[in-house]
């Protein structure tokens, strides 16, 4: 019976003009935000990633009902079945694939391109701020835009969307640091690719940004 709902998932999702990525992982207790478990030790820290992923995911999933786009979940860790059992919403389940972040995501784009989507958005779930507005303004964005990014005050970015998918802005990029955003703004600019900033948010990822989620 799953997995004739995951194939019905499928059917569904390829027939979407647009789709939203999230990128998470399976809350296991040890193996996720792992920054924090001297703070929160490794059951909070799982508890946290749980409770965060969940919180973007009811967020930005408004938006989804009112545009008929469908919403996949890209996951590390766990397998289909805990991510289903956990998240239990009718999302596409897919892991991620790929020997780093850069080609997890570029992965991710071009599946999405192939079963057809016209428009795509990958969301992370560390920034507590992201809202449905941000969401549909980044759909709406793309009509206009190459490339639509939405910035971490990390340095990062927690929304990246696109028509076409670009190796160019997922190889060699300096991933975990504060240049990733400048990085692929230039990156952009050099290929003649036109880009959309929307709002800056912060992220939770060390001890001293908890303070972002309690707030």
């Amino acid at each position: 019976m799953r997995r004739r709902n995951q194939d019905t998932l499928s059917r569904i999702a390829t027939s979407s003009r647009e789709r939203l990525i999230v990128f998470t992982r399976y809350p296991e207790a040890g193996k996720t935000k792992t920054r924090l478990i001297a703070e929160l030790g490794p059951d909070g820290a799982a508890d946290l990633q749980r409770r965060m992923a969940e919180h973007a995911i009811r967020r930005v999933g408004e938006v989804i009902k009112s545009r008929g786009a469908s919403i996949e979940i890209r996951y590390e860790g766990g397998n289909q079945i805990l991510m289903s059992q956990w998240l239990e919403g009718n999302f596409l389940y897919r892991e991620q694939r790929g020997k780093d972040l850069g080609e997890r995501m570029l992965t991710a784009f071009v599946d999405a391109f192939q079963d057809g989507v016209k428009r795509v958005l990958l969301v992370g779930t560390d920034c507590p701020g992201i809202t449905s507005e941000i969401v549909e303004r980044g759909f709406q964005e793309l009509s206009r835009f190459d490339v639509v990014l939405g910035p971490a005050a990390d340095g990062g970015y927690y929304l990246i969307g696109l028509k076409k998918s670009y190796p160019e802005l997922f190889y060699d990029a300096p991933w975990g640091t504060d240049e990733v955003l400048n990085w692929t703004l230039k990156i952009a600019c050099f290929h003649g690719l036109s880009t959309r900033l929307l709002d800056c948010l912060s992220d939770v990822d060390r001890p001293e940004d908890l303070h972002i989620w309690n707030t």
